[in-house]
Formats: C-alpha cells, sequence, structure tokens
C-alpha cells in the first residue's frame, strides 16, 4: 500500500491560523458544504482567496507528492476541504479515486486527545495512524479508509487533499 506520513517543522503558527481563519468562516455564505452523512457535513470546501493561509500548505503537498510520484511539481494540482469532526462524529469507509486523482492526503489542524484514528484498510489487513497535529498523511486514492468516532468533547479539524495532474 502506497502511503507515507511527515511531520511539518513548526506547524504551530500555521495551525492557529488555518484553525482561527476556519471559525471567522463558519456559518457564513463564504463556505460551501457537501456528503451529509451521520449528522455532519463530511467536506466543507472554502475558496483559496477565502483562506489564503492554506496557500503554504498546498506547496508543500504538491512537493512531497512531486516526489513520491516521481513526478514535476509544476505538473500536479491540489483541491482541498476541510473535515470539522465534532463529539461523537466519524466518518465511514470511502475512498478517492473518482476522477484522475493520483494521490490523497490529509494534514491535521488541530487534535484533541481521543478524537479518532485514520484508519487504512488493504488487501485485508489495516493501518491505524493516531492524527497529530502538523502531521501530513498521503496515500494511494484507491485505498479504503475511514476515520473512528470522535470521543472527545472537542472538534477535531483537518484538511484533506487529492492530487492530480496538471491538465494540458
Amino acid at each position: 500500500m502506497l502511503y507515507q506520513e511527515f511531520t511539518l517543522n513548526s506547524s504551530d503558527k500555521l495551525n492557529s491560523s488555518l484553525y482561527t481563519r476556519f471559525m471567522e468562516l463558519s456559518g457564513s455564505d463564504r463556505i460551501r458544504e457537501t456528503h451529509h452523512f451521520g449528522g455532519r457535513f463530511e467536506n466543507i470546501y472554502v475558496e483559496l482567496d477565502d483562506i489564503p493561509e492554506i496557500a503554504t500548505l498546498l506547496v508543500v503537498v504538491k512537493q512531497q507528492a512531486g516526489q513520491l510520484l516521481g513526478i514535476a511539481t509544476e505538473r500536479l494540482k491540489a483541491g482541498f476541504w476541510f473535515n470539522a469532526m465534532e463529539a461523537g462524529h466519524r466518518t465511514g469507509p470511502h475512498h478517492h479515486d473518482e476522477n484522475d486523482e493520483l494521490l490523497s492526503a490529509v494534514y491535521y489542524i488541530r487534535v484533541p486527545e481521543s478524537s479518532g484514528d485514520l484508519i487504512l484498510h488493504d488487501d485485508g489487513r489495516q493501518v491505524i495512524i493516531h492524527p497529530q497535529e502538523g502531521k501530513l498523511v498521503m496515500f494511494a486514492p484507491a485505498v479504503l479508509h475511514e476515520v473512528t468516532a470522535n470521543l472527545s468533547s472537542e472538534m477535531r479539524l483537518s484538511v484533506a487533499f487529492n492530487v492530480g495532474p496538471v491538465e494540458g
């Protein structure tokens, strides 16, 4: 199974900026929510212009993806969406290989203790990844994955990515 974990150095300032801006946008007409399952919207989309703090992370995601895939960074594009998991929320098993995705990723912004693990399923085995603030996990988009229930009383915030080829 293709998957890799990275930890960004000095991610505290970035995470604080991303969290603050996400919270400012929450509940406004500047976000678009999709995939309503289990009492929550699993995907929360924000335009790049509304959260410029994400630009740094997009560069890192494309650099790491390029290294893993052996593709020049300028030949890659990355889309993103946020996942805000309140107490008791989970994400059911799914994959991301619907379009031209080459790699999927998740970056953890805010991770209260016991707020859910990422589980990757591959050929009958499971890889359990414990989230940590500043951790970036990349994996093949065809890998079935899920997130266990948030057992904390606080929201966990992450941002997910799909990386694909630049068209043209």
